[in-house]
């Protein structure tokens, strides 16, 4: 298993195992750098300034006790007091093909007590499309 743990060429966008070999993780810095670039630049105004304070505040005081679903509005209110984009990260086709060895790395180690459910997508890759809903 050498070649399937080496750090990642690209660590700012990789997957890789966490410390257990029980989880992947995916990383992806460009999405958290939108973000605060999103938050500064809607922040440089006084309008706007005072709309994400007050949402953050929400926020914050939430974080107290959180209820059921309440998190995910109150994050929805400050991305929209800060006029964010959608967390997306666009990749090229050499990036794509990288990702797809650090997840075939990390499924191969996933899947090492249940070999036949890593091989699943292997497996439904080869079934017609409308035949997938009964597999």
């Amino acid at each position: 298993m050498s070649d399937d743990f080496t750090p990642a060429q690209e660590p700012g966008l990789s997957l890789r195992l966490d410390a257990t070999w029980l989880a992947g993780i995916l990383r992806a810095d460009q999405i958290r750098r939108d973000t605060l670039i999103s938050l500064a630049t809607a922040w440089a105004s006084d309008e706007g300034r005072e709309d994400i304070a007050l949402h953050l505040d929400a926020l914050a005081e939430a974080m107290q006790s959180p209820r059921d679903g309440e998190l995910d509005h109150l994050v929805e209110a400050v991305q929209g007091a800060a006029s964010m984009d959608d967390a997306e990260v666009r990749i090229d086709l050499h990036t794509a093909l990288r990702l797809r060895a650090e997840l075939d790395a990390v499924i191969a180690t996933l899947g090492r007590f249940n070999p036949a459910a890593a091989a699943r997508p292997v497996l439904l890759a080869k079934v017609p499309a409308q035949e997938r809903g009964a597999a």
